[in-house]
Formats: structure tokens, C-alpha cells, sequence
């Protein structure tokens, strides 16, 4: 089975900087252009950040840019996504998944989660006190 596999979450004090990782499970992920995606309870799921396949060209949404910075160690086939001075409205569920529409030398990554795949479970953040 082809997904990918989201840790690093927990209970953090808002003000704290977790990292998660994103691995994948029965493929490679430097093929793909990763993003980054979460859902709070009662919100739509929107996307956060992304990275292209060789790494060189990254975005970000508006409310995360900053603070938050995607990086992949393809040599590890691990995509990371590390917090910083996170807040309270950054509590949600968060996913990581595969574009699977871009060719490998794209420069573009995409923050819609129409062309993505292999999705995995997902890790929770709760940013509280």
C-alpha cells in the first residue's frame, strides 16, 4: 500500500516549535513534489506549504509564512515541516501528501490538494497552555 506517514505532533505550548516528518511506505518520495495540509475541527482543509521534488522552490500560506519552513532530506526520503512560535489557531490535524500530476523537474508546487495523493493519517498538533 502507497501513503505516506505524517509524526512529530503533540501537545505544545503556544510560543513552541515541533517538527514533523513526512515518510513514505512502499515508494520513494524524491520523485514527488510534497505538500503539507491540515484541518481543524469544523474547517475546510487547507493547505500550509509545499516543496518541489529537488527541494529548490518552496510556498507557503499567507498565515504560516514566517513562521513555519518545509525542508526534505531526499537522501533520508523524509519531507519536514518545522513550527515556530506557533499559536493557538494552529491547532489542527496535520497531513502530508504526494503531488503525483508534476513532473519531477517542476519548479512548481502547488498548495491545492486537488492533484495530490497517497495521503496518510495525519498527526495531531494541539497548541495550548
Amino acid at each position: 500500500q502507497l501513503q505516506l506517514v505524517e509524526s512529530g505532533g503533540g501537545l505544545v505550548q503556544p510560543g513552541g516549535s515541533p517538527r514533523l516528518s513526512c515518510a513514505a511506505s512502499g515508494f520513494t518520495l524524491d520523485y514527488y513534489a510534497i505538500g503539507w495540509f491540515r484541518q481543524a475541527p469544523g474547517k475546510e482543509r487547507e493547505g500550509v506549504s509545499c516543496i518541489t521534488s529537488s527541494g529548490a522552490v518552496t510556498n507557503y500560506a499567507d498565515s504560516v509564512k514566517g513562521r513555519f519552513t518545509i525542508s526534505r532530506d531526499n537522501a533520508k526520503d523524509t519531507v519536514y515541516l518545522q513550527l515556530n512560535s506557533l499559536k493557538p489557531e494552529d491547532t489542527a490535524v496535520y497531513y502530508c501528501a504526494a503531488d503525483t500530476t508534476l513532473s519531477p523537474l517542476s519548479r512548481l508546487c502547488r498548495l491545492s490538494s486537488d492533484e495530490y495523493a497517497y495521503w496518510g493519517q495525519g498527526t495531531q498538533v494541539t497548541a495550548s497552555s
